[in-house]
């Protein structure tokens, strides 16, 4: 029996680092932020055929801060909006993310959506996970509760992507 024990927690012990190495490679966010956000994905929770998202760099919001990524998926008569940034730590994204919000109230808080997250006056979606920071807007909002469920399950997607 002591014989069994000896390789079991060996075994155990390896599945575990395993586990770990690959679950903090998961963490880190693709080089290529709209990758977080597949078009096929967006046409589907959106009802409607959305085109690959067009990619361009998204301004620093303060200086020493990193430029992110705006995606923007068009549609006839709609847009979705995707804007992403990678801070270097947790710590530092939840600060900035609590700085921009200041811009952004009176907030609706969404609980259960990344570290957290919060709708604007305008129903635009921002979300914090970990150092990654987004928001998520659809022009024009027709019904602001649809729209709302709508970008939390995007937001839901994207969120479990980090």
């Amino acid at each position: 029996m002591a014989h069994l024990s000896k390789p079991s927690l060996i075994a155990a012990a390896f599945l575990l680092t395993t586990c770990a190495v690959q679950s903090a490679k998961a963490a880190e966010p693709p080089a290529d932020l709209c990758l977080l956000l597949p078009a096929a994905e967006v046409s589907k929770a959106l009802g409607q055929a959305y085109g690959s998202p067009e990619k361009s760099v998204a301004p620093r919001p303060y200086a020493n801060t990193a430029t992110g990524t705006d995606c923007n998926y068009p549609a006839k008569g709609s847009k979705l909006w995707f804007r992403a940034y990678v801070d270097p730590s947790p710590s530092a994204a939840a600060e900035l993310f609590a700085k921009l919000g200041k811009f952004y109230s009176p907030q609706t808080l969404v609980a259960g959506l990344g570290d957290e997250a919060y709708f604007d006056p305008q129903h635009a979606l921002h979300v914090r996970k970990g150092k990654v920071r987004f928001y998520l807007n659809l022009d024009p909002v027709n019904s602001a509760p649809t729209v709302e469920k709508q970008l939390k399950d995007l937001a839901s997607r994207v969120v479990g992507r980090l």
